[in-house]
């Protein structure tokens, strides 16, 4: 076997030398995606916290009873955050959620579009399908490095990396969702003279919505998962106290904002799953 290792293939080797081309001759490109992205984040993470913490609270709530009328999520939203609060993690939880929504809202505007496209065209799923199998199984420290390199330290290669991690999650199961539109209501639609677009806004999406908010909520998760890792190089938010939790042994520190995070997922699954239909007058319940 001494043969077979003597003449390895220099992956690694042709990687870095790409990345290294990029980094000298599209500089001022990613630099410019680091400044606009920095902006965006920076100046949604400003409008969260110029709101007083209370009235965020009430806000979320009044929305999550919106959505759900459900009381007893509203009252259990109100005493997590209020918990959050009374930690003394409100700004790394606010700096968390506008990491969360920001990228879940790009792998949203990226990846059902995509999964759409691919649900209508089976070469380019097939194409895809190696490329989103690598993008969820390669281990994140090492597409990290990379963006690291690239974008430089901060919250933008955080989430780039997020995104990277999360966004196969909206394109399969909005490609899944699509695919598994009845025929016969695509045919029924084609037969009362509906356009590929009016198809799939009024056949294919309201079928397919239960997968692609499935996909969302899994999206939130992932880059959730990811709020530890993207505060190693830089990011804000509650991954830091995490890191120095762990840098100093500190365990009530650590368990303190590992339970903040907790509340956030488990705020943002209850309130982005689709609400359940609501009985019409006269209906029994």
């Amino acid at each position: 076997m001494d043969w077979l290792t003597d003449n390895k293939i220099p992956l690694g080797r042709w990687i870095k030398i790409f990345v290294d081309f990029l980094n000298d001759n599209a500089a001022g490109l990613f630099n410019l995606i680091s400044d606009v992205l920095g902006f965006l984040i920076e100046g949604f993470i400003g409008l969260l916290q110029w709101f007083p913490p209370l009235l965020l609270v009430a806000l979320i709530s009044a929305l999550a009873y919106a959505l759900h009328r459900s009381w007893k999520l509203s009252v259990m939203i109100v005493a997590a955050l209020m918990l959050i609060i009374n930690l003394g993690y409100w700004e790394q939880t606010i700096e968390t959620l506008a990491l969360v929504l920001f990228s879940t809202l790009v792998c949203i505007i990226v990846g059902v579009p995509t999964g759409i496209a691919a649900a209508h065209r089976p070469w380019l799923y097939t194409g895809l399908r190696p490329v989103l199998d690598l993008m969820q199984t390669i281990p994140t420290f090492v597409y990290l490095i990379p963006t690291l390199i690239l974008f430089g330290l901060g919250v933008v290669p955080g989430l780039i990396s997020t995104v990277i991690f999360a966004i196969p999650a909206p394109i399969r199961l909005t490609h899944l969702g699509i695919s598994s539109v009845p025929r016969e209501l695509v045919e029924a639609g084609k037969y009362f003279g509906a356009t590929r677009p009016q198809l799939l806004v009024k056949v294919e999406l309201p079928h397919a919505l239960p997968t692609i908010m499935a996909g969302v909520t899994q999206c939130i998760m992932l880059s959730l998962s990811m709020v530890v890792i993207a505060a190693l190089v830089g990011a804000d938010g509650l991954g830091k106290p995490v890191v120095r939790a762990l840098n100093t042994v500190n365990i009530a520190k650590g368990f303190e904002a590992g339970l903040a995070i907790v509340f956030v997922a488990i705020l943002l699954d209850r309130i982005c799953k689709q609400p359940k239909p609501r009985p019409k007058k006269g209906e029994e319940k």
